[in-house]
């Protein structure tokens, strides 16, 4: 007797069945890693974003995509003018753009992620960061630590140990005369200079300025610190969007304490502001910070508003023209930028690499204690009390900490995600078992073929 079944249909079978397992493996092995809720007393695996989902990996991969892809990494000028807007203005600076203030575009711009050492326009970071700590009716009586470790040839306001100065006082210190005594003072409130280091470099992660490198609060020239002219519009049209930073950044002229009941005057050493040294004020400039050192050059931050529109404007390190250039180069590209505004099309855009917002937890999640939703707190006092520096640090000293747990958290959970979605390892298993099934029945049908025959 004979059984009606070929050696070629029973291989073809087992084929077919490895075959099956190939291709619907990985469905399978991503079903228990989907559905797996994970150990007791702990949640489950996040499913994925719709931007996942579609072939990306969430907020991260779309910063990460905008980074390649912007043309603000690309070098030299980039503009996308309409017919009939005027060229842009040939100026020697390493690196500058334009920028609506309003909307964040970016009109133009020549370089504007290179890395360049950002001098006293560092500043602005400064500010972004401790201003809304410290409150401007604070006084505070100098010790000579705090005066301590201010580096040669900075630049100073004449703050002098054993002298009582309001916050504001020494605020007007940094914005106008770009005092790296009163930012010293202020960094100390703040938690000290290392603390305050590490919050302004957190602070410009989440503005979405990803190439600044924080190492002296005051912009002084130290090693590995740079910024670009991107990061510093960034933090230019933040500091507007603040009203202590508008009042500070914009006033030409103030009083500082000398002691013993006298003041005396001090000017802004932005000169397109105050119109000094034989620089032309420029017409509805509002302010914000310049700066220079001897290895950043000339850099300045500038904005202006001329019929209903607002600009920022950064220029790094003219290469000619002497110590007044970056004003000059500054005012053309203020000219151009308002001459275009509504004429080009952006080439970016300032809020293009800001920080995501976290995720909202939902209902079940537990509340987030107190201490890690609140910013470092200045110390409480009214106007005419006296603050010690020593009053301050411990209520400030978690926040770097903090944010770098979010951040490696939120890193591990995207992490277990893409492993727990690697689906291939257990489909290798299938198919391998799928195979040697098939070839195992193969072999029973011929054996079963060849003893029926003989049969």
């Amino acid at each position: 007797m004979t059984i009606g079944f070929s050696s070629r249909v029973a291989l073809s079978a087992g084929v077919f069945c490895a075959a099956g397992a190939l291709a619907l493996g990985p469905v399978a092995a991503l079903a228990p890693a989907a559905a797996d809720p994970g150990p007791p007393g702990r949640p489950g695996p996040a499913p994925a974003a719709a931007g996942a989902r579609a072939g990306g990996a969430g907020p991260h991969a779309a910063r990460a995509q905008a980074l390649r892809s912007s043309v603000l990494y690309r070098s030299g000028v980039q503009v996308r003018p309409h017919d009939g807007v005027p060229d842009v203005p040939d100026v020697s600076a390493l690196s500058w753009l334009v920028s609506d203030a309003d909307t964040g575009e970016v009109l133009a711009a020549s370089n504007a992620h290179r890395k360049l050492p950002p001098a006293s326009t560092l500043k602005t970071l400064f500010a972004l960061t401790v201003l809304p700590v410290l409150p401007a009716g604070l006084r505070h009586r100098v010790t000579e630590e705090e005066l301590s470790g201010i580096g040669p040839g900075s630049s100073l306001v004449g703050v002098a140990e054993g002298r009582t100065y309001s916050i504001a006082d020494l605020w007007r210190g940094v914005f106008l005369n770009s005092g790296n005594d009163a930012v010293h003072v202020l960094a100390a409130l703040n938690g000290g200079w290392s603390a305050t280091t590490a919050r302004m470099q957190e602070k410009a992660r989440s503005l979405g300025a990803l190439d600044t490198h924080v190492r002296s609060p005051d912009g002084y020239d130290t090693p590995g610190q740079v910024s670009s002219a991107y990061d510093l519009a960034v933090f230019g049209r933040a500091g507007l969007r603040n009203a202590d930073f508008a009042r500070y950044c914009g006033t030409a002229e103030a009083t500082f304490p000398g002691g013993d009941g006298w003041s005396y005057g001090i000017a802004n050493t932005n000169r397109l502001l105050t119109g000094h040294d034989g620089v032309e004020p420029y017409p509805g400039l509002i302010g914000i910070k310049n700066g220079y050192t001897s290895k950043a050059g000339n850099t300045l931050v500038a904005a202006a508003r001329r019929d209903g529109h607002t600009l920022v404007v950064t220029v790094m390190n003219p290469q000619a023209g002497g110590g007044h250039a970056v004003y000059e180069e500054a005012r053309e590209l203020l000219d151009w930028g308002f001459e275009a505004a509504g004429r080009v099309e952006p080439v970016g855009s300032l809020d293009a690499l800001r920080t995501p917002p976290p995720p909202v937890a939902g209902p079940e999640a537990a509340p987030t204690p107190a201490s890690a939703q609140t910013p470092p707190q200045a110390p409480t006092a009214t106007p005419g009390s006296t603050a010690t520096p020593g009053s301050t640090p411990a209520a400030r000293t978690s926040t770097p900490s903090r944010t770098r747990t979010g951040t490696e958290t939120r890193a591990a959970a995207a992490s277990a995600d893409l492993s727990g979605r690697l689906g291939w390892p257990a489909a290798a298993e299938i198919a391998g078992a799928a195979v040697l099934g098939g070839a195992a029945v193969a072999l029973v049908l011929r054996g079963a073929r060849r003893r029926f025959t003989r049969d």
